[in-house]
């Protein structure tokens, strides 16, 4: 038995029935042979998550000891027969061009421009030094099954090989075809070593598009030192493929990843007020994007020319939506096709404001074009449109009833449910504790006036339960979520465009004994304009009438500032913009056989697509962020001067920010390590359980991998990507002293479960939930128009005489708001095909070294359980920010979701 282990390289090795009953590919003596060599597979059960696993030979697996032949037989060489599978997934609606050429690919695959597969062993051939290829072979039976409506659909070739061969580790596959296809996978049976697996899951080009052939490898991973001799020189030249030289414009059909700054938001040949600088670079530092080397706009050389829907925009081919996907978006973009609608309609509407709350309730009953009667006018003038939408579903008509309201119509107005969510709702990752108070500004006091607060003792002692200010300090009773730095210097430019009117607010909030926050005071600030210039002003807790509706409209201004921020940079910045270099980095710097790209692989899915549709019709000039965000076309300068002065990647992990922002202390005796200040931090406390699962999970991986820090400073691709990340992907930021280094295991652990907490949990956290709380607009008013009155103002007296009126002004219009509904009611669906945390494509078969997949079925185990804590907690009675009368449970966090907008489930990857 022992001798068999070594001559097959593993204990993982599985008789392949293939061989067991095909005769016809095996010698009588070789079939003999094997049957004396094959053994049953083993499992080896996995340690404890922490243990360091064992670390399995990866050399060279031959189908027959070259060493047994030579003891055993004379120096011969059989030749025999082996079979491939090739699984093709097939698209479920094809136009009439794609129609056509499928009949004629069936057509001409009879006369020979077949589908031509070559396997290429782990080993070289002795004499001429390259490495050993199979004959070629065809995919049988491609025109026999050109109907089949099967999602998926198997086609078979044969190769013949010889018993030197060895074990096949990459494959070639060349389509001559006319249309491109998706290769899901393939397997091999027949070889003594058992099925060999091939997870290819990409799009392969015709030839005629493509020349070259098109590489896949096995599911064995290998570090670069130990690939074999054989794949060698594939394995540089499919990286090379993949980076691109860096010139042209690139093909839909181009799989090149590259780098480019974001030149692409403006649009200056339309006019120079859709101009906007570009950002990454000197001026304004910001990350990279993928190249797509469009040429150059006509009136500014900087600034490359754009692509307006509905043409597509660049991203690699496999990095685009597959069909589930690209149809739950374009449903989306269907019911979001209302706010493009309407604006040319604005002459039909009578009145563009709300005239009262019962006009925002009819939106999620009637539907904005039944309420309004629009759709006679929409037929003349969208005939087709209106009937795709009234055939698609009636419901496209009006609005799902936000979360935020299904449980207590009233909720948005309380002060305990507008403090919940600073913990609970979209955007918990910007309370910290207050250490000072008054707080003090580090904006530069020249520029923006004196650093001092106008908070004072006496604003907020009367809400302390009878401590004084110090004791609250010290007891951890104060909280702050602080946006005056963030918005003051934009102030004047925002509040100079039309319809948009902010503050730069600071909250504070007390910790109640019953373990809740209440807002307490809030402040409200502009532009300094010298000693009597009327530029700070404090709000309290109201005590009558007017002064509640001054509250609310305080409230209000603060969840614009609050929405800005969470949109601008804990969403876009932090988790889609500031990933995509590391992954353009992988995927040009880490072969597919590297064990940390097929680690990273499903947590990369669709970002580069997302952003690039972001970067088309979202960020873009005069796209939804700046038509429907307080900061208009300020809103991505505001993105990068996050960037330039606050993001750094050390402090992404939860514990750092957690420990950053004074919410969590140090404490080893404590599961995750810290230990938070109240227990009732609902994000925080399901994320440090996700985030110790994942940081197990890859801690488990990279140690059976990198028994010891000398490979990873010996791993010339872990270092490439690693160094292009940051020197090129964040190259404005590269000479920062807080980058980690990457030099130990443990830095290679932190580094990684980095990027998938942010790729998974903390996108998932903040973006999940944007309908069920923001798809009601008084609850979270992405812009303002009007300012708070004070007595002296003209507006005051018509702030007094219909105050409702007043408030419904100042928030967005019926136009801004359907616009931002349709949108964030988009980005908050879930997909049919999403994969969550703890799934996988092929999960059997990802990787071939067993021992990992056995630790990953352990990991998703782990995720389940997590899933159930997560219930039991909301369902806790002591627990108030997420469990009570009217509360919603805090969800956002729970790994699983079903399709469509759930305010839940955990995906693995920045995929909306």
């Amino acid at each position: 038995m022992a001798l068999a282990k070594e001559i097959m390289g593993s204990s993982m090795i599985e008789r392949s029935s293939f061989v067991s009953s095909n005769n016809v590919f095996l010698s009588h003596r070789h079939q003999q042979m094997q049957s004396q060599l094959l053994v049953k597979p083993v499992l080896v059960p996995l340690q404890q998550s922490r243990v360091h696993l064992r670390r399995v030979g990866r050399g060279p697996v031959a189908a027959i000891s070259e060493d047994l032949f030579k003891t055993t037989v004379p120096d011969e060489v059989v030749n025999f027969k082996v079979r491939a599978v090739v699984t093709i997934r097939k698209k479920n609606k094809e136009d009439l061009k794609e129609t056509l050429v499928k009949h004629l690919d069936a057509f001409t695959d009879k006369i020979g421009r077949n589908v031509v597969l070559e396997l290429i062993s782990n080993d070289v051939d002795p004499k001429t030094k390259a490495p050993k290829k199979s004959k070629e072979a065809v995919l049988k039976d491609w025109s026999k099954k050109a109907n089949i409506r099967a999602e998926r659909v198997n086609y078979n070739a044969e190769f013949q090989v010889d018993s030197k061969f060895g074990v096949p580790g990459a494959i070639t596959v060349t389509n001559k075809h006319q249309n491109e296809f998706y290769l899901e996978s393939i397997t091999i049976e027949g070889f003594a070593c058992g099925p060999v697996h091939f997870a290819c899951n990409s799009w392969v080009q015709s030839q005629k598009d493509h020349r070259g052939k098109r590489i896949f490898f096995s599911n064995k991973p290998y570090l670069p030192s130990e690939t074999p001799a054989g794949l060698r020189a594939l394995r540089e030249k499919e990286l090379k493929d993949l980076s691109g030289n860096g010139k042209g414009v690139r093909k839909l059909s181009d799989r090149i990843y590259d780098f480019d700054v974001y030149n692409d938001l403006g649009n200056p040949d339309k006019a120079t007020t859709f101009a906007r600088p570009s950002l990454g670079g000197e001026n304004i530092p910001y990350p990279r994007r993928c190249r797509t080397g469009r040429l150059p706009s006509d009136t500014d050389m900087h600034a490359e020319s754009r692509v307006e829907k509905p043409l597509p925009m660049y991203v690699p081919r496999d990095e685009q939506f597959e069909e589930s996907k690209l149809d739950t978006f374009s449903a989306g973009r269907l019911k979001a096709v209302l706010h493009n609608l309407i604006p040319s309609l604005k002459a039909s509407i009578s009145a563009d404001n709300f005239n009262a709350f019962s006009d925002i309730d009819s939106l999620y009953k009637e539907g904005l074009l039944l309420k309004m009667g629009l759709q006679d006018e929409l037929l003349k003038k969208f005939p087709k449109i209106v009937t795709k939408i009234q055939e698609s579903s009636e419901g496209l008509l009006r609005y799902d009833t936000p979360k935020i309201l299904s449980k207590d119509k009233f909720a948005w107005l309380r002060d305990d449910e507008f403090a919940r969510q600073a913990v609970a709702g979209i955007n918990p990752v910007n309370i910290e504790r207050l250490e000072v108070y008054p707080p003090v500004s580090k904006l530069d006091h020249d520029t923006y006036g004196p650093p001092e607060s106008a908070l004072k003792e006496e604003h907020i002692i009367g809400h302390l339960n009878g401590m004084t200010v110090q004791q609250a300090l010290e007891q951890n009773k104060l909280y702050i979520v602080d946006y005056h730095d963030v918005y003051l210097p934009f102030l004047d430019r925002i509040n100079q465009l039309d319809g948009r009117k902010a503050y730069a607010t600071r909250t504070i909030y007390f910790l109640t004994p019953n373990g809740t926050l209440k807002p307490i005071a809030i402040e409200l600030s502009l532009p300094y304009t010298g000693p009597s210039s009327r530029s700070k002003r404090v709000v309290t807790p109201p005590v009558d009438a007017t002064s509640n509706w001054i509250w609310q409209l305080a409230k209000a201004h603060v969840c614009s500032n609050d929405a800005g921020v969470h949109q601008l940079v804990n969403h876009w910045l932090r988790t889609h913009a500031c990933l995509e270099p590391f992954i353009l980095a992988a995927h040009r710097q880490l072969s597919a056989m590297h064990p940390i790209f097929k680690l990273l692989d499903p947590h990369m899915r669709y970002t580069l697509e997302i952003n690039a549709l972001a970067r088309q019709s979202l960020i873009n000039a005069d796209g939804v962020i700046e038509s429907c965000f307080t900061p208009g076309r300020y809103c991505m300068e505001i993105s990068a001067a996050a960037y330039k002065n606050h993001w750094r990647f050390d402090l992404e992990t939860l514990p750092a920010d957690l420990i950053r922002r004074g919410m969590a202390v140090p404490d080893p005796t404590q599961p995750h390590g810290l230990k938070l200040l109240f227990e009732d931090y609902p994000y925080a406390s399901d994320g440090l359980l996700i985030w110790s699962a994942i940081e197990n999970w890859v801690r488990t991986y990279v140690h059976h991998y990198f028994p010891n820090s000398s490979l990873i400073c010996n791993d010339e691709e872990l270092q490439a990507w690693y160094a292009e990340s940051i020197n090129v992907g964040h190259a404005d930021l590269r000479h920062a002293d807080w980058w980690p280094t990457l030099e130990t295991v443990d830095d290679l652990v932190s580094i990684l479960t980095t990027i998938i907490w942010l790729a998974s949990a903390q996108h998932a956290a903040l973006n999940f939930g944007q309908y069920s709380y923001g798809g009601y607009v008084p609850n979270r008013p992405p812009l303002m128009r009007r300012l708070i009155p004070q007595e002296n103002d003209l507006e005051y007296a018509n702030f007094l005489a219909d105050p409702q009126k007043y408030f419904l002004n100042a928030i967005p219009s019926l136009l801004q708001a359907t616009k931002f509904m349709a949108v964030v009611d988009t980005l908050s669906t879930h997909s049919p095909d999403e994969e969550y945390l703890g799934e996988r494509q092929q999960p059997s078969i990802w990787t071939g070294d067993a021992e990992i997949v056995e630790a990953f079925y352990e990991f998703s185990a782990k995720i389940r359980r997590i899933e159930k804590e997560i219930e039991r907690r909301n369902g806790d009675p002591s627990l108030r920010h997420r469990c009570g009368a009217g509360v919603i449970p805090y969800e956002l966090l729970v790994p699983s979701s079903e399709p469509g907008v759930t305010c839940r489930g955990v995906p693995n990857s920045v995929s909306i």
